[in-house]
């Protein structure tokens, strides 16, 4: 649901947030459901402020159960250190609003009650946005950490799986809880939110590392260098498994092997990126110079 624009961005509320808003209305603590509300939104405005001001474009933001989600343009990710830079900008503002509160409760400005559960709910959300699964922002920095030494689409595979056996242990213990009598049916939602939004993540591996390969030729033109790697190939491999060493901010060589193992040639990773655009993945990396 839509509720406003703030710097020109659409900003919505996810169904399950308006559901967890109204179980504090139930209980009679709406009051606090509305600091919850607020310490979310700030966590999330805290990610658009950073990304604008690293020019990625910021397309909607979405308050979920467990944060927000602010929707960014996907050479995000192509980017390793914006990434990180915007994925711990909420977990800082979390920090710093709890230092905020924790200096006006020592005057006794606030609340000693709301005080308390407004430094709380910036504790778990700051806490719980730090595991390294996605979709959290742990999991973003973790990704941008690995993608440099995996390559952008076994990074997402491999922090999106975490994001989903993360969500598979909280609905585990949310479901023991509510059978126990010690927890809510919110734990559950969350749980069942992290699996969806890991999952819907990990769709869009192969498309992020498709814009990863074609943003390499706009990134050597706009900078002029890049460091290189180097890959050997025989001339019979497909380049599904040519482009798997490929890794974010380097530019790769092929060096083409034939079955007598002696140098064929050379290729860059713009004129496999273009085969594989024209040809497919299952195209050998010989034909590409075939003679």
């Amino acid at each position: 649901m839509r509720v406003g624009r703030l710097y020109g961005i659409d900003m919505h509320v996810n169904g399950w947030f308006l559901f967890q808003l109204s179980l504090f209305f139930v209980a009679g603590i709406l009051d606090k459901g509305l600091i919850l509300f607020g310490v979310v939104l700030v966590h999330e405005i805290a990610h658009t402020i950073a990304a604008m001001r690293l020019g990625v474009q910021v397309l909607e933001v979405e308050l979920l159960p467990f944060g927000g989600v602010a929707r960014l343009g996907s050479e995000l990710a192509l980017d390793t250190r914006k990434e990180i830079a915007v994925a711990v900008a909420g977990p800082l503002s979390n920090m710093a609003m709890i230092g905020l509160a924790l200096g006006f409760r020592s005057y006794g400005l606030i609340d000693e009650e709301l005080g308390r559960f407004f430094i709380q709910s910036n504790m778990m959300l700051a806490g719980f946005n730090l595991l390294p699964a996605l979709p959290l922002d742990g999991g973003r920095v973790m990704r941008a950490y690995l993608a440099k030494w995996m390559g952008l689409r076994q990074a997402t595979y491999l922090c999106t799986g975490m994001g989903q056996a993360w969500a598979v242990v909280i609905s585990s213990l949310a479901i023991l809880g509510l059978l126990l009598g010690i927890s809510g049916l919110d734990v559950l939602i969350l749980g069942l939110f992290i699996f969806y939004a890991a999952t819907r993540e990990k769709s869009t591996a192969p498309y992020l590392f498709v814009r990863q390969l074609t943003h390499k030729k706009k990134e050597l033109v706009d900078t002029g260098v890049m460091s290189a790697e180097t890959v050997v190939s025989l001339e019979n491999v497909p380049l599904r498994e040519v482009i798997k060493p490929f890794v974010p901010q380097k530019f790769h060589l092929v060096m083409v092997i034939n079955k007598e193992m002696k140098f064929s040639y050379m290729i860059s990773e713009i004129e496999v990126v273009d085969a594989l655009l024209n040809h497919g993945m299952d195209y050998p990396v010989g034909k590409i110079k075939s003679k």
